[in-house]
C-alpha cells in the first residue's frame, strides 16, 4: 500500500487538476531520508518558475514532466500519498491524512503552490517514499530497473506461461518482484491468487497452463477494476479477499476461513480451503494465524534494491535489547576499555574445548598445595643451613683444638 491504482489515481488527479499551470511556489522538507539526492533549496528551485506538462507513472512510480528537465520523481513506498486542496483524491487504507487535519500535512514532504492558487502536497508519514531531482527518470534506477507495467503493458498469456516455467520460486513472491512485473504489490498478490485459487507458496514453475491463463486473467480484471474506480476500496466487490485480510484475527470471507502466513517475506492471507498446495514441490511458509504481524503493519514491497537496503539499516540503527546503549560518559567509556562487560573478555575466560570434550575442571585444591610445597621447602631450606652453620662451627673448633694439640707435642 500503496500499490498500482492508488498511484494511476494520484497520477490521474495531478493531470486533470495540475498540467499546464506554473509552480509560484514551493516548500520543500529538510528530511534527506525522503528528499534523496538533493537539498531542499535545490529542488525548491528546479520546481519554481515550471510549468507541468504532464504526470507519468510506471509500476509504483510516479514523476512530473516539467517545461524543462531536471524532473521530479516519487516513489510512494509504505504510505507516500499525493494530495490536492479542494480535490477529492482516492484516500486508501491506512491513509495518513485526513479531510480534519491542518494543511498542508505536517507529513509533507514537498509542497507547491500553483500560479492559479491551486496547492498539491506529496506526503509521507512513515518515510519510507523516496523523492528525487532526475534528467530522465525512466532511463536510471529505480524506474529503469523495473518489469513492465501491469496495466499499461500487460504481459500476453504466452509470455505469462513462459515466464513462469523458468522460475522456481514461490508465486507470491514473484508476483511482489518489480523486476518481474511492476505495480503489484502485497494486496493485489493477495487478491488475484485468491481468486485464481492459487496457493500463495505454489511454485511457479509447477503451474498447470489452467492456472496460468487464469492467473493472467484475474491479474487484468483485478487492477482494471481498481484503477476504474480510483483505488476507491470502498466500492471493490463485497466478495474481494481485500474486504477480510486487514483485521488482526483470521476471519472468512464468502464463508470460508482466512489463514494468514509468510510468504516473498510479507504477511499473507488466503483461503487454504480454496486455494491448495500442490505437488510435492513447494516453498514452506510459516504460519501466523494469531495475526502478530497484520497488514496494518507490513512493510513496502517496491522491489528496488536502494529500498530494501535502506529498510534494513533502519532496522540495524535500532538499540537491540539486552545490550549496552553506547554514552558519551567517561564511566562507560572506561567499562568498555577495560573490557569487563564485552562478550570477548568473557570469551577469553571461558575454558577452550579440545576434540569435541568437555574441558577438564580446574583443580581448586591445587593452589594451596603449590603453596603449601613452597612453604615445606623454604622451612627444610632454612633448617639446612642452620645445621650446615653448626657443624662449620664445630669443624672449625675441632681443627683449632688440634692445632694447639700439634703445638704442644712440639714443644
Amino acid at each position: 500500500m500503496p500499490e498500482l491504482p492508488e498511484v494511476e489515481a494520484a497520477r490521474k488527479a495531478i493531470e486533470e487538476h495540475c498540467t499546464g499551470k506554473k509552480v509560484r511556489r514551493s516548500v520543500v522538507a529538510n528530511d534527506s531520508k525522503v528528499i534523496e539526492g538533493v537539498s531542499p533549496s535545490e529542488l525548491e528551485s528546479a520546481l519554481v518558475g515550471k510549468t507541468i506538462i504532464a504526470a507519468l507513472r510506471k509500476g509504483k512510480n510516479l514523476w512530473l514532466r516539467l517545461d524543462s528537465p531536471p524532473f521530479p520523481s516519487f516513489q510512494f513506498g509504505m504510505s507516500g500519498a499525493v494530495y490536492i486542496k479542494g480535490v477529492a483524491v482516492t484516500k486508501y487504507k491506512r491513509s495518513a491524512v485526513s479531510d480534519e487535519d491542518e494543511w498542508p500535512s505536517k507529513f509533507s514532504k514537498v509542497f507547491m503552490e500553483l500560479e492559479d492558487g491551486l496547492e498539491l502536497s506529496f506526503t509521507d508519514k512513515r518515510r519510507f517514499a523516496r523523492v528525487r531531482l532526475l534528467q530522465d527518470p525512466e532511463a536510471v534506477p529505480p524506474i529503469s530497473e523495473l518489469g513492465p507495467d501491469a496495466l499499461l503493458e500487460p504481459l500476453q498469456i504466452e509470455e505469462l506461461v513462459n515466464a513462469l516455467r523458468k522460475r522456481n520460486t514461490a508465486i507470491k513472491a514473484l508476483l511482489l518482484n518489480q523486476s518481474f512485473v511492476s505495480g503489484i504489490g502485497n494486496w493485489i498478490a493477495d487478491e488475484v491468487l485468491y481468486q485464481a485459487r492459487i496457493h500463495p507458496l505454489q511454485i511457479a514453475s509447477r503451474l498447470s497452463r489452467e492456472d496460468c491463463e487464469s492467473l493472467h486473467r484475474c491479474i487484468e480484471e483485478v487492477i482494471r477494476y481498481a484503477v476504474e474506480v480510483d483505488a476507491d476500496c470502498n466500492s471493490f466487490p463485497i466478495e474481494w479477499l481485500f474486504h477480510y485480510r486487514w483485521g488482526k484475527k483470521p476471519g472468512k470471507v464468502n464463508g470460508k476461513r482466512i489463514e494468514f502466513i509468510a510468504a516473498g517475506g510479507r504477511t499473507t492471507a488466503f483461503v487454504p480451503e480454496l486455494q491448495k498446495l500442490i505437488g510435492v514441490k513447494s516453498v514452506k511458509g510459516k504460519s501466523n494465524q494469531s495475526r502478530k504481524a497484520n497488514p496494518d503493519e507490513e512493510e513496502d514491497d517496491e522491489g528496488s534494491k536502494g529500498e530494501e537496503i535502506e529498510k534494513e539499516k533502519e532496522i540495524k540503527r535500532q538499540p537491540k535489547k539486552g545490550k549496552n546503549k553506547k554514552v558519551g560518559s567517561h564511566r562507560q567509556q572506561k567499562v568498555d576499555a577495560s573490557g569487563d562487560n564485552s562478550e570477548e573478555a568473557n570469551e577469553k575466560e571461558k575454558p577452550k574445548k579440545k576434540n569435541g570434550k568437555k574441558p577438564l575442571a580446574a583443580d581448586k585444591t591445587q593452589p594451596k598445595v603449590v603453596k603449601a610445597n613452597r612453604n615445606e621447602l623454604k622451612s627444610l631450606d632454612i633448617r639446612a643451613k642452620a645445621q650446615a652453620k653448626e657443624s662449620s662451627k664445630k669443624r672449625s673448633g675441632s681443627n683449632e683444638a688440634s692445632t694447639q694439640q700439634k703445638k704442644k707435642i712440639r714443644k
